[in-house]
């Protein structure tokens, strides 16, 4: 038995005018062929719209087949008979876990599906505690889901999947609110699940180093199979992946463009410690005396370049004068949610943070940490428990402060992008935010086609639905319809959840020279420790309700051990050099970006 076989799969996407008849089709899978064996573990990558989300709903039988058929454990998709079994067989984790959250405790979520497969009672609630202890949520079984982080409830999300124990699981970017700890700890019970129980598992993800432990990797593109093989296999084809608008794990390219400069590395390197042991192996230790020789030089690079329309101080900031008021202040604050009920949960504690103009701001912190907490507070969407919020220097929660226009300052992208879009088109979704600043007639649409183009929306979408969008589309929409306004301070919380890596590289950099051309302040709240060591010139790192640190990248990245024991990692190119420093390497231990550890590593 297969549990996945697809022959000849097509789908196509119709949609239809206000009469009901068809006026535009797309195709979204073009004669796909898969089987996926018993107990395999298998990665599905590819850019936004190459198919994979469409492919995951078939295994289901969520969407049929335009044409072909799907067989998910010998039974056909198209045959109403075996639609119960098929869900029971391949269990499915969705990009966003509200898709999937239906009770009002955590531990009843969980238990929803064994129940409705008609498990014993005794084994619900052993499945239960099992489920939530393999994604480390057992202190919130009780709690609400709603008063839960992103991040949570796609825990709670994935631990009602496991608990049905089914044949197959299918996640489409089931960690993409995760913090870097929670990601790993998910993957590894999934594949603890994979080896021990001989689960198939199917795994679509924009992280690269997800997928270096699946037996097979396959690459979509334009709704056709486009590369297949191992994980080695498919990650020494880097600049073919490159022209798919995909990446490689970092040090996986770090060790690819070590080889362009005569360091004999052979195949594809998939993780940190394989790594090292190769480079030990090839530089003789008398080579690598000098490692470190360049790498301040690189790093003074890096930041010229990066800064190069804005004068900077030393730690690649915006020079300000001492004396400067705060664009964002925040004084002694307390955020207490469900206070006096039986949910009731401390989010912020004695928070003292000051922002300035054209500051690029990394907010990190493991998943209920206080950051989406923190930024709803910037512009008025939540209000302190106790303390004072201010902007330029005003209490923004004083009597008659106008935080609608406070709001049109301070922009702020959502984790979900669904929560801001609710047009009919997405040009007018884009056009909301300027119009009620004022704008009309060809300033109006020079500012939406202008917010458009910069966050990546292609032409051709601009007259579609936003909510029938794929998941990267709309996030690229919502963030250029914050754009649109032109905000003083933009505040991205996980913007590039959902985009493959090429547009997540877009978007980041297209916001980084806008922060450095015009002075506006960038907050970019990830969980991709590569991004904001990239791209950030300061890092405040959140942990259970406190600012644990707030220095730049560099200073924040050499402390490993601390960032670990608070759910977070450092990049993959840090951990390498601090690794072979460990081994009696002398190099340096603030590398935080791959051309640096290039530098560093010749």
């Amino acid at each position: 038995m297969k549990p996945v076989v697809t022959r000849q799969l097509v789908h196509d996407y119709v949609t239809r005018d206000e009469e009901g008849n068809p006026s535009e089709t797309k195709r979204a899978l073009d004669h796909v062929d898969i089987t996926v064996g018993e107990g395999r573990f298998v990665a599905v990558l590819g850019a936004n719209g190459s198919g994979k989300s469409t492919l995951a709903k078939h295994l289901n039988a969520l969407l049929l087949p335009t044409d072909g058929s799907v067989l998910v454990c010998d039974m056909d998709t198209a045959d109403d008979q075996y639609l119960w079994e098929i869900r029971k067989s391949a269990g499915m984790v969705f990009q966003n876990p509200d898709n999937q959250i239906v009770a009002s405790v955590v531990e009843e979520d969980v238990g929803f599906g064994p129940e409705n497969l008609g498990v014993p009672t005794e084994e619900i609630l052993t499945r239960v505690d099992a489920s939530l202890r393999a994604v480390g949520m057992q202190k919130y079984r009780e709690s609400s889901p709603n008063k839960l982080s992103g991040g949570q409830k796609q825990r709670v999300a994935i631990a009602g999947v496991l608990a049905m124990e089914p044949k197959c699981i299918l996640l489409d970017e089931p960690t993409a609110m995760l913090d870097p700890i929670g990601r790993r700890e998910v993957l590894e019970t999934v594949r603890r699940l994979n080896r021990e129980k001989g689960i198939t598992v199917i795994l679509i993800t924009h992280y690269m180093e997800e997928v270096t432990e699946a037996d097979e990797v396959i690459v979509m593109r334009h709704g056709r199979v486009a590369m297949q093989g191992t994980p080695r296999e498919v990650f020494s084809r880097v600049e073919e992946l490159r022209e798919l608008r995909l990446e490689v794990p970092q040090v996986t390219e770090l060790a690819y463009e070590l080889s362009r400069r005569g360091v004999p590395f052979t195949g594809a390197i998939l993780t940190p410690q394989e790594f090292v042991d190769a480079y030990l192996s090839l530089k003789p230790e008398t080579d690598a005396e000098n490692g470190g020789a360049g790498a301040e030089t690189v790093s003074a690079e890096v930041g010229s370049e990066r800064n190069e329309s804005v004068e900077t101080g030393s730690a690649g900031k915006p020079v300000r004068m001492q004396d400067e008021q705060p664009i964002l202040s925040l004084r002694n604050v307390d955020y207490v949610y469900g206070a006096g009920t039986a949910f009731e949960k401390k989010a912020l504690e004695h928070v003292n943070l000051d922002i300035f103009r054209g500051e690029y701001i990394g907010l990190i912190g493991h998943t209920g940490s206080g950051k989406s907490t923190l930024i709803q507070l910037f512009n008025g969407l939540e209000k302190p428990t106790s303390g004072t919020v201010c902007y330029e220097g005003v209490d923004i929660f004083s009597e008659k402060y106008d935080r609608r226009k406070l709001r049109s300052n301070v922009g702020l992208v959502f984790q979900y992008p669904d929560h801001q879009l609710f047009e009919t088109t997405v040009r007018l979704d884009v056009a909301y935010g300027p119009k009620n600043q004022g704008l009309s007639g060809a300033e109006l649409e020079e500012r939406v086609e202008w917010a458009l183009r910069l966050a990546g929306v292609a032409e051709e979408l601009w007259q579609s639905a936003p909510l029938e969008l794929s998941g990267g589309q709309k996030r690229r929409v919502a963030i250029a319809g914050v754009l649109a306004m032109k905000p003083k301070v933009l505040v991205l919380d996980e913007p590039t959840a959902g985009l493959d890596p090429c547009g997540r590289d877009e978007i980041l950099s297209e916001v980084e020279r806008i922060c450095r051309e015009t002075g506006m302040t960038v907050v970019l709240v990830s969980h991709r420790m590569e991004d904001v060591a990239r791209f950030a010139d300061r890092l405040i790192v959140m942990n259970d309700g406190h600012i644990l640190q707030d220095a730049p990248p560099k200073e924040v990245f050499r402390h490993r051990e601390e960032l670990t024991a608070v759910g977070l990692e450092v990049p993959q190119v840090t951990a390498v050099l601090q690794m072979l420093r460990e081994r009696g390497r002398k190099v340096p231990a603030d590398i935080v970006t791959t051309a640096e550890a290039v530098r560093a590593l010749m």
